[in-house]
């Protein structure tokens, strides 16, 4: 199939080199673009370096707008199914083979990364209550069980992505247990598989400090936009 593999990144020259060549050394058969974030920094040269296609925001729109950005131009250049690596080398890209075994296995619209699913993986407490409320929300709603609703390491079909590149379809920040439940709302399937991620190398994470108490707010809200969305 015609695969795409979208890196959003957002200020990672120190780390979107080597995530673009992992990538094109465990998936030969995919295309490659950088979704530059708006970056302060030098991330946009580092990425045309490496050959990948850049596109390049002109302003920080969050990781969200950034993913759909991808979703856009893959579904315009007629690709069939899309992976979405983060640009600051957490994800494994080896493992892309395994969500592509689970779609085909499963015939999923939607595979996620579970990193729950393959060891231990330490986050901090605020973040692993979030992470742990929100699956269990994932899991009751739509009866399928979701260990790592947070994930964005994913691997989507068509008619899914095209599906999210629509304008209102898609959040500009945070994409986690709302799009699952937004998802199966619209009767795509989508399942887990067990993948290994890296802890973040440097940099500020997006949940850290007081950024997880946020971040449980915004996706309740988001959450009860889902429910109240009519089909």
């Amino acid at each position: 199939m015609k695969t795409l593999a979208i890196i959003p990144a957002y200020n990672e020259e120190g780390t979107i080199q080597e995530v673009v060549m992992r990538t094109r050394r465990e998936i030969p058969s995919a295309d490659i673009v950088v979704v530059n974030d708006g970056s302060s920094d030098n991330t946009s040269p580092v990425a045309e370096q490496t050959g990948a296609m850049v596109l390049n925001l002109p302003c920080n729109i969050g990781y969200g707008g950034a993913l759909q950005t991808g979703f856009r131009f893959a579904a315009k250049h007629g690709y069939e199914v899309v992976v979405t690596i983060d640009g600051d080398g957490q994800h494994d890209p080896s493992f892309a083979h395994q969500l592509m075994a689970v779609m085909a296995a499963e015939q999923a619209d939607v595979v996620i990364g579970s990193r729950f699913l393959q060891g231990q993986y330490q986050v901090g407490l605020a973040r692993k209550l979030a992470i742990r409320v929100f699956s269990r929300m994932a899991t009751r709603y739509t009866g399928t069980t979701f260990t790592d609703p947070t994930s964005g390491f994913q691997l989507l079909r068509r008619r899914v992505f095209s599906y999210l590149a629509l304008r209102d379809n898609y959040p500009l920040d945070y994409p986690d247990v709302n799009i699952i439940m937004a998802l199966h709302k619209m009767k795509f399937k989508v399942v887990e598989a067990p993948v290994r991620m890296m802890e973040k190398p440097g940099g500020e994470s997006m949940h850290s400090g007081l950024k997880p108490v946020f971040y449980v707010m915004r996706m309740s809200l988001a959450i009860v936009m889902v429910l109240l969305k009519k089909v």
